[in-house]
Protein backbone atom coordinates (compact mmCIF):
# COMPACT_ATOMS: atom_id res chain seq x y z
CA UNK A 1 0.00 0.00 0.00
CA UNK A 2 1.66 3.07 -1.14
CA UNK A 3 2.03 6.62 1.55
CA UNK A 4 -0.64 8.52 0.05
CA UNK A 5 -3.30 5.35 0.39
CA UNK A 6 -2.17 4.84 3.79
CA UNK A 7 -2.84 8.74 4.30
CA UNK A 8 -5.99 8.86 2.58
CA UNK A 9 -7.22 5.77 4.59
CA UNK A 10 -6.32 6.85 7.98
CA UNK A 11 -7.68 10.61 6.81
CA UNK A 12 -11.14 8.74 5.76
CA UNK A 13 -11.10 6.49 9.12
CA UNK A 14 -10.39 10.19 11.24
CA UNK A 15 -13.24 11.70 9.58
CA UNK A 16 -15.58 8.56 10.36
CA UNK A 17 -14.36 8.58 13.75
CA UNK A 18 -15.55 12.44 14.09
CA UNK A 19 -18.64 12.44 12.46
CA UNK A 20 -19.75 9.57 14.85
CA UNK A 21 -18.67 11.64 17.91
CA UNK A 22 -20.06 14.83 16.79
CA UNK A 23 -23.43 12.94 15.70
CA UNK A 24 -23.46 11.15 18.66
CA UNK A 25 -23.21 14.09 21.19
CA UNK A 26 -26.92 14.13 22.06
CA UNK A 27 -26.75 9.97 23.08
CA UNK A 28 -24.52 11.21 26.08
CA UNK A 29 -26.94 13.33 26.71
CA UNK A 30 -29.77 11.32 27.10
CA UNK A 31 -27.78 8.52 28.63
CA UNK A 32 -26.63 11.13 31.76
CA UNK A 33 -29.99 12.75 32.13
CA UNK A 34 -31.92 9.35 32.40
CA UNK A 35 -29.66 8.23 34.88
CA UNK A 36 -29.62 11.70 37.06
CA UNK A 37 -33.49 11.30 37.18
CA UNK A 38 -33.15 8.12 39.73
CA UNK A 39 -30.16 9.45 41.63
CA UNK A 40 -30.03 12.24 44.40
CA UNK A 41 -29.98 15.73 44.06
CA UNK A 42 -26.47 17.52 43.66
CA UNK A 43 -24.55 14.69 41.44
CA UNK A 44 -21.95 16.18 39.31
CA UNK A 45 -24.02 16.42 36.00
CA UNK A 46 -21.00 18.10 34.14
CA UNK A 47 -18.39 15.51 35.70
CA UNK A 48 -21.29 12.33 34.02
CA UNK A 49 -21.26 13.88 30.86
CA UNK A 50 -17.51 14.76 30.40
CA UNK A 51 -17.14 10.68 30.78
CA UNK A 52 -19.79 10.01 28.44
CA UNK A 53 -17.60 11.85 26.14
CA UNK A 54 -14.74 9.99 26.78
CA UNK A 55 -17.09 7.01 26.23
CA UNK A 56 -18.07 8.08 23.20
CA UNK A 57 -14.81 9.11 21.71
CA UNK A 58 -13.44 5.54 22.94
CA UNK A 59 -16.49 4.15 20.94
CA UNK A 60 -15.67 5.67 17.72
CA UNK A 61 -12.39 4.99 18.06
CA UNK A 62 -12.84 1.24 18.39
CA UNK A 63 -15.77 0.76 16.06
CA UNK A 64 -15.77 -1.49 12.97
CA UNK A 65 -18.96 -0.25 10.74
CA UNK A 66 -18.46 -3.99 8.90
CA UNK A 67 -19.61 -5.59 11.84
CA UNK A 68 -22.76 -5.13 11.02
CA UNK A 69 -24.03 -3.40 14.28
CA UNK A 70 -25.30 -0.09 14.51
CA UNK A 71 -22.95 2.53 16.07
CA UNK A 72 -25.60 3.52 18.65
CA UNK A 73 -25.94 0.11 19.69
CA UNK A 74 -22.05 -0.32 19.98
CA UNK A 75 -21.47 2.71 21.84
CA UNK A 76 -24.99 2.95 23.72
CA UNK A 77 -23.53 0.49 26.81
CA UNK A 78 -19.62 1.81 26.51
CA UNK A 79 -21.13 5.54 27.15
CA UNK A 80 -23.33 4.31 30.08
CA UNK A 81 -19.91 2.16 31.17
CA UNK A 82 -17.96 4.99 31.60
CA UNK A 83 -20.51 7.42 33.33
CA UNK A 84 -21.28 4.46 35.84
CA UNK A 85 -17.51 4.35 36.34
CA UNK A 86 -17.29 8.02 36.98
CA UNK A 87 -20.37 7.60 39.19
CA UNK A 88 -18.03 5.73 41.31
CA UNK A 89 -15.47 7.63 41.40
CA UNK A 90 -17.05 10.26 43.02
CA UNK A 91 -20.32 8.98 44.64
CA UNK A 92 -19.02 9.41 48.35
CA UNK A 93 -21.99 10.02 50.72
CA UNK A 94 -21.86 12.40 53.45
CA UNK A 95 -21.76 11.33 56.93
CA UNK A 96 -24.79 13.22 57.17
CA UNK A 97 -26.59 11.57 54.50
CA UNK A 98 -25.34 7.77 55.70
CA UNK A 99 -26.70 8.83 59.11
CA UNK A 100 -29.86 9.23 57.24
CA UNK A 101 -30.07 6.11 55.68
CA UNK A 102 -29.04 3.97 58.34
CA UNK A 103 -32.43 5.62 60.30
CA UNK A 104 -35.17 5.47 57.50
CA UNK A 105 -33.75 1.36 56.78
CA UNK A 106 -34.19 1.08 60.43
CA UNK A 107 -37.94 2.78 60.29
CA UNK A 108 -38.86 0.54 56.87
CA UNK A 109 -37.37 -2.49 58.36
CA UNK A 110 -40.31 -2.26 61.53
CA UNK A 111 -43.10 -1.40 58.70
CA UNK A 112 -45.11 -4.00 57.00
CA UNK A 113 -45.89 -3.34 53.30
CA UNK A 114 -47.02 -1.07 52.15
CA UNK A 115 -44.95 1.37 53.37
CA UNK A 116 -45.33 4.97 52.76
CA UNK A 117 -43.32 8.23 52.42
CA UNK A 118 -46.10 9.87 55.29
CA UNK A 119 -45.29 6.76 57.41
CA UNK A 120 -41.22 7.12 57.05
CA UNK A 121 -41.52 10.82 58.12
CA UNK A 122 -43.30 9.68 61.20
CA UNK A 123 -41.08 6.88 62.26
CA UNK A 124 -37.81 8.91 61.82
CA UNK A 125 -38.99 12.57 62.40
CA UNK A 126 -37.04 13.80 58.98
CA UNK A 127 -39.01 15.95 56.26
CA UNK A 128 -40.45 14.67 52.67
CA UNK A 129 -37.63 15.85 50.66
CA UNK A 130 -35.19 14.24 53.37
CA UNK A 131 -36.96 11.13 52.73
CA UNK A 132 -37.19 10.94 49.37
CA UNK A 133 -33.10 12.17 48.70
CA UNK A 134 -32.65 9.22 51.15
CA UNK A 135 -34.48 6.66 48.68
CA UNK A 136 -32.72 8.45 46.08
CA UNK A 137 -29.19 8.09 47.25
CA UNK A 138 -30.36 4.30 47.96
CA UNK A 139 -31.14 4.15 44.50
CA UNK A 140 -28.16 5.45 43.68
CA UNK A 141 -26.19 2.60 45.64
CA UNK A 142 -28.28 -0.48 44.15
CA UNK A 143 -27.42 0.76 40.77
CA UNK A 144 -23.87 1.16 41.37
CA UNK A 145 -23.92 -2.38 42.90
CA UNK A 146 -25.27 -4.23 40.17
CA UNK A 147 -28.58 -5.38 38.63
CA UNK A 148 -27.88 -8.64 41.16
CA UNK A 149 -28.31 -6.98 43.99
CA UNK A 150 -31.82 -6.85 46.09
CA UNK A 151 -32.79 -3.79 47.29
CA UNK A 152 -36.62 -3.12 48.24
CA UNK A 153 -35.55 0.44 49.37
CA UNK A 154 -34.26 1.04 45.85
CA UNK A 155 -38.00 -0.42 44.22
CA UNK A 156 -36.80 -1.83 41.50
CA UNK A 157 -39.89 -3.57 39.84
CA UNK A 158 -37.81 -5.91 37.94
CA UNK A 159 -34.25 -6.78 38.13
CA UNK A 160 -33.83 -6.41 34.53
CA UNK A 161 -34.80 -2.79 34.16
CA UNK A 162 -35.51 0.19 36.62
CA UNK A 163 -38.80 1.50 33.80
CA UNK A 164 -42.11 0.47 35.82
CA UNK A 165 -43.86 1.38 32.29
CA UNK A 166 -42.27 -1.83 30.22
CA UNK A 167 -44.18 -4.09 29.11
CA UNK A 168 -43.49 -7.31 31.72
CA UNK A 169 -43.91 -11.22 30.47
CA UNK A 170 -45.68 -12.14 33.81
CA UNK A 171 -49.59 -11.35 33.82
CA UNK A 172 -49.93 -11.02 37.49
CA UNK A 173 -47.26 -8.47 37.81
CA UNK A 174 -48.28 -6.76 34.80
CA UNK A 175 -52.12 -6.15 36.23
CA UNK A 176 -50.70 -5.26 39.36
CA UNK A 177 -48.20 -2.49 37.87
CA UNK A 178 -51.34 -0.83 35.89
CA UNK A 179 -53.46 -1.01 39.26
CA UNK A 180 -50.41 0.61 41.13
CA UNK A 181 -49.81 2.98 38.49
CA UNK A 182 -53.42 4.20 38.32
CA UNK A 183 -53.69 4.46 42.56
CA UNK A 184 -50.81 7.31 42.66
CA UNK A 185 -51.61 10.52 42.13
CA UNK A 186 -52.66 12.49 38.93
CA UNK A 187 -49.33 14.59 38.84
CA UNK A 188 -46.89 11.53 40.01
CA UNK A 189 -49.31 9.55 36.82
CA UNK A 190 -48.00 12.21 33.99
CA UNK A 191 -44.37 12.80 35.19
CA UNK A 192 -44.35 8.83 34.45
CA UNK A 193 -45.08 8.79 31.82
CA UNK A 194 -43.71 12.07 30.40
CA UNK A 195 -40.69 10.19 32.03
CA UNK A 196 -40.93 7.06 30.42
CA UNK A 197 -43.29 6.37 27.47
CA UNK A 198 -42.48 10.05 26.13
CA UNK A 199 -38.17 10.05 27.40
CA UNK A 200 -38.61 13.91 28.07
CA UNK A 201 -35.81 14.96 30.83
CA UNK A 202 -36.17 16.81 34.02
CA UNK A 203 -35.76 19.93 32.62
CA UNK A 204 -38.43 19.19 30.06
CA UNK A 205 -40.48 17.76 32.18
CA UNK A 206 -39.86 20.52 34.92
CA UNK A 207 -40.65 23.57 32.17
CA UNK A 208 -44.16 21.58 31.58
CA UNK A 209 -45.21 20.91 34.96
CA UNK A 210 -44.26 24.26 35.37
CA UNK A 211 -41.82 23.13 38.90
CA UNK A 212 -38.16 22.68 39.50
CA UNK A 213 -36.06 19.88 38.23
CA UNK A 214 -35.53 18.94 41.75
CA UNK A 215 -39.24 18.75 42.48
CA UNK A 216 -39.71 16.13 39.65
CA UNK A 217 -36.95 14.73 40.67
CA UNK A 218 -38.49 14.20 44.37
CA UNK A 219 -42.02 13.27 42.51
CA UNK A 220 -40.49 10.74 40.63
CA UNK A 221 -38.79 8.93 43.19
CA UNK A 222 -42.31 9.60 45.45
CA UNK A 223 -43.79 7.41 42.67
CA UNK A 224 -41.42 4.55 42.13
CA UNK A 225 -41.47 4.34 46.20
CA UNK A 226 -44.91 3.97 46.01
CA UNK A 227 -45.10 2.06 42.85
CA UNK A 228 -42.68 -0.62 44.73
CA UNK A 229 -44.22 -1.17 47.95
CA UNK A 230 -47.90 -1.53 46.28
CA UNK A 231 -46.21 -5.20 44.72
CA UNK A 232 -43.99 -5.41 47.62
CA UNK A 233 -47.39 -5.54 50.00
CA UNK A 234 -48.61 -8.68 46.74
CA UNK A 235 -45.52 -10.12 47.10
CA UNK A 236 -44.53 -9.59 43.79
CA UNK A 237 -40.80 -7.76 44.38
CA UNK A 238 -38.17 -9.07 46.93
CA UNK A 239 -39.21 -8.23 50.66
CA UNK A 240 -35.69 -8.38 52.06
CA UNK A 241 -32.70 -7.25 50.96
CA UNK A 242 -29.31 -9.54 50.86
Amino acid sequence: MSNATETYREAAQSALRDDLILTHLDLVKHIVSRLLAQLPPGVDEEGLLSAGIVGLVEAARHFDPQRGVAFKTYAYPRIRGAVMDELRRNCMLPQKMLEKMAVVRRAYEEMSPPATVEALKAATGLTEEEILDVLACIRMKHILNGADAVEPLATVIDHRTTNPLQALEEEELKDALVAAIQQLPERERTILALYFQEELRLREIACVLKLSESRVSRLLNAALFQIGEYLRARNLVPSESS
